[in-house]
């Protein structure tokens, strides 16, 4: 009868720390890519999601890609804002630095507009991974 309590609150306290983590992680790794899986001792998933978003943000914005803002109007510029903030911190630097203002005039600056939306969605992909490897549900 002991060991069955003793067995309930070494999972319970165990629990409660994974319970922590479940909000930690998604969030670590929304607002700086491949985070959330670092501090899940992840290394090598967490380093090649963080450089895989870096990179193409970067290609993005010396493509002369747009940055979109929030705004109501058209439902392309909406969507294209939900990817680019879901690449968190670097979107926000992005706009603080006035990076991706860009006046596209060629045909690449469209390219680089579109890896910054795609390099935040793969980060809310990475997110959401992470998650998943804190509830336990994928190694």
């Amino acid at each position: 009868m002991a060991n069955a309590q003793n067995t309930t609150a070494v999972q319970g306290k165990g629990s409660a720390d994974a319970g922590s983590m479940t909000y930690i992680a998604p969030l670590a790794g929304w607002i700086l890519p491949g985070l959330g899986h670092l501090i899940q001792r992840r290394y090598i998933r967490g380093v090649l999601l963080m450089l895989a978003v870096f990179v193409m943000f970067f290609a993005g914005l010396a493509m002369q890609g747009k940055v979109y803002s929030f705004n109501t109007g058209d439902l392309l510029d909406m969507l294209g804002f939900v990817g680019d903030v879901g690449a968190g911190a670097l979107y926000f630097i992005a706009k603080a630095m006035d990076w991706g203002i860009g006046n596209i005039h060629r045909a690449v600056a469209d390219y680089g507009t579109k890896f910054i939306v795609v390099a935040g969605l793969l980060n809310v992909i990475a997110a959401v991974d992470a998650y998943h490897i804190a509830i336990g549900k994928k190694q």
